[in-house]
Parts: structure tokens; sequence; C-alpha cells
């Protein structure tokens, strides 16, 4: 994670975006007010889809326990009965 301040983020500002862009860094912007995290749109959406998953009841276990399942014994999606 890069620090910074709200004046040192004026002046490189698309040095800071390009950073968080290329190489997923977030920056923590210091203000008098409080501090404010930039991240990716990508790194954004992954975290809310990580809140959303882990909502639903039962999900977390389920994602677990295949996670946990060796490929050996998986069985392609195309073969699932729905």
């Amino acid at each position: 994670m890069l620090n910074t301040n709200a004046t040192n983020l004026r002046k490189n500002l698309f040095e800071y975006l390009n950073s968080t862009l290329d190489y997923n860094d977030v920056i923590n912007v210091n203000t008098k007010k409080g501090n404010v995290i930039i991240l990716s749109e990508q790194d954004y959406n992954g975290l809310m889809e990580t809140l959303y998953l882990t909502s639903v009841p039962g999900m977390k276990e389920r994602l677990v326990e295949g996670l946990n399942t060796p490929i050996s014994e998986c069985v392609p999606y195309d073969e699932v009965e729905l």
C-alpha cells in the first residue's frame, strides 16, 4: 500500500493512478478529515463479489469444499445435471 497526502496526490495524480492500474497498488491518501483509499475498479469489483458470495448462507462452506476437492474428483461442467 502506498501512502501519500492530498497535496502530493494532486501533484502526481496520473503517476498514482497508473501505479494502481499497472501494479494493483492500493493508495492511502491522508487528509485532515481522515483517510481515503484508492484502488482499481477490478480490485473493487473483486471485493464486492467476495462480500456478496460470503453473504449467501452456506456459500462460504461450499467454496471451501470446492477448493479442497481434488481435480481428479471434479466433474466437467457440461456433464453436470442441473
